[in-house]
């Protein structure tokens, strides 16, 4: 039994690892990309691109993109916020988990139907989150919620593969 407990412990600390890692950015939200990206600026008035940890948000030329870019902004648009965030993504965005007064962003924005849970990255969020995004994600498809009102919604991913694919993006 005690050995039991040990893996359990060893366990949930690793599963909450890359929180100890995790920095914090507390600033006003000043510009809202889409559904999945916002910019912050900090108290030093520097700006910084946070692209929104564990969802996929539609593209903007992609049916519900500008409704989902609408959902974000009227959940942190001039507000501040905090991110929670360990890395930057191939475009330089910090990505992270985006808090407004303790309540999770990035889920809210998979509950509204404004984004997908973004399973090709879910190793990076703590099994928590993992379960929560994904489940929260089934409630909103069974009540056709959002963006699965839509009968074959198309992943962000699969519209970006079809609108750029990789041959245009390595030509010169």
């Amino acid at each position: 039994m005690k050995k039991f407990i040990h893996i359990l412990l060893f366990l949930a600390i690793l599963s909450l690892g890359h929180l100890c890692h995790a920095e914090v950015l507390r600033g006003l939200v000043v510009a809202v990309a889409d559904g999945d990206t916002i910019t912050v600026l900090d108290n030093l008035k520097q700006q910084h691109k946070i692209r929104l940890m564990g969802i996929d948000a539609p593209e903007k030329k992609q049916a519900y993109g500008q409704r989902s870019k609408e959902s974000l902004s009227d959940l942190v648009y001039m507000k501040y916020v905090d991110v929670m965030w360990s890395k930057h993504d191939r475009y330089g965005r910090m990505v992270g988990q985006v808090r407004l007064e303790g309540k999770d962003i990035c889920l809210e924005q998979i509950k509204r139907g404004m984004a997908w849970h973004y399973r090709q990255y879910q190793r990076e969020q703590v099994e928590a989150d993992r379960s929560l995004y994904s489940a929260s994600e089934s409630t909103a498809r069974e009540l056709k919620i959002g963006l699965w009102h839509d009968e074959t919604p198309i992943e962000p991913s699969s519209f970006r593969r079809n609108v750029f694919p990789h041959d245009i993006l390595l030509r010169p």
